[in-house]
């Protein structure tokens, strides 16, 4: 295992050149991994973090594929530091270059882990989502992303943000990615023979060129779409954010305390006006 210079595209925490054969699968460094420090992308806690002396349980999977040479472990992702903000912007470990356009922030949190598959680095990553962290840098990166149901993969020594909403889930570049993600994430995991075609569209105010690609592609791939409405949809979300900036700050309160000066500022920030 080798760590990765912050002179180098900062994709990567640390990386892995192990031979094997089976998909190449990158962790975010959120997730506890045998014999390597969790950082949690922050100096923070990377200045103080020890190699971990267990895998996180969310990693059996992953582990059991290795041993039976059917999957490759290739590195550590870097990510939006203590995965608390959407740019994947990330001032101590650098910030991953977007595959699409360099001129574009990758999407956070799981920034690191977007690009690592976009940029054809790993065929597979593990991310994590609490209010967006999986879904947005796979947008912004062009690849997929799921969000898991709350509770379906242990959290368990992974660096929480907020407990209650915090969720494990794949990215790939395409749904069969998906597919081979949640096997190793949830070994004996299958997909239904016939999946749903009806999905439900909610229409947010957004640029009309999205709105319009969004309702090209749900025609492309031949849903039939149910328009879908939230009453005060607005409002929703402000609690919701509420709420996560609430569980954020009783997480890294005592991290904010004792090394704020080790805190990028646009994270610091938005804890301090979420305490």
């Amino acid at each position: 295992m080798s760590p990765v210079s912050l002179a180098d595209v900062a994709t990567w925490i640390s990386t892995d050149s192990q031979p094997g054969s089976g998909p190449r699968v990158a962790v975010k460094d959120l997730i506890d991994m045998a014999g390597l420090p969790t950082t949690a992308g922050s100096r923070a806690i990377a200045e103080r973090a020890a190699p971990a002396t267990h895998d996180a349980p969310c990693l059996a999977g992953l582990r059991e594929a290795q041993r039976r040479g059917a999957a490759r472990f290739v590195g550590k992702t870097n990510l939006h530091e203590l995965a608390y903000g959407v740019t994947g912007i990330n001032a101590a470990f650098g910030t991953p270059v977007n595959p699409l356009d360099p001129r574009r922030v990758p999407g956070g949190s799981s920034s690191g882990s977007a690009v690592a598959v976009g940029a054809g680095e790993a065929d597979v990553a593990f991310g994590t989502d609490t209010g967006g962290s999986i879904r947005i840098p796979a947008a912004c990166c062009g690849i997929a992303g799921l969000k898991t149901t709350w509770g379906r993969v242990s959290l368990e020594d992974v660096h929480p943000l907020a407990p209650a909403l915090d969720t494990i889930g794949p990215m790939a570049r395409d749904i069969s990615g998906l597919v081979t993600g949640m096997a190793l994430l949830e070994p004996g995991f299958t997909i239904a023979a016939e999946a749903p075609r009806t999905v439900g569209r909610l229409a947010i105010d957004a640029d009309p060129k999205i709105d319009a690609a969004i309702d090209s592609a749900l025609r492309t791939a031949g849903f039939d779409v149910q328009p879908v409405s939230i009453p005060d949809v607005d409002a929703v979300i402000a609690a919701s954010l509420t709420v996560l900036g609430a569980a954020a700050w009783a997480t890294n309160a005592d991290l904010v305390r004792t090394s704020a000066d080790l805190i990028g500022a646009d994270v610091l920030d938005r804890l301090r006006r979420s305490s």
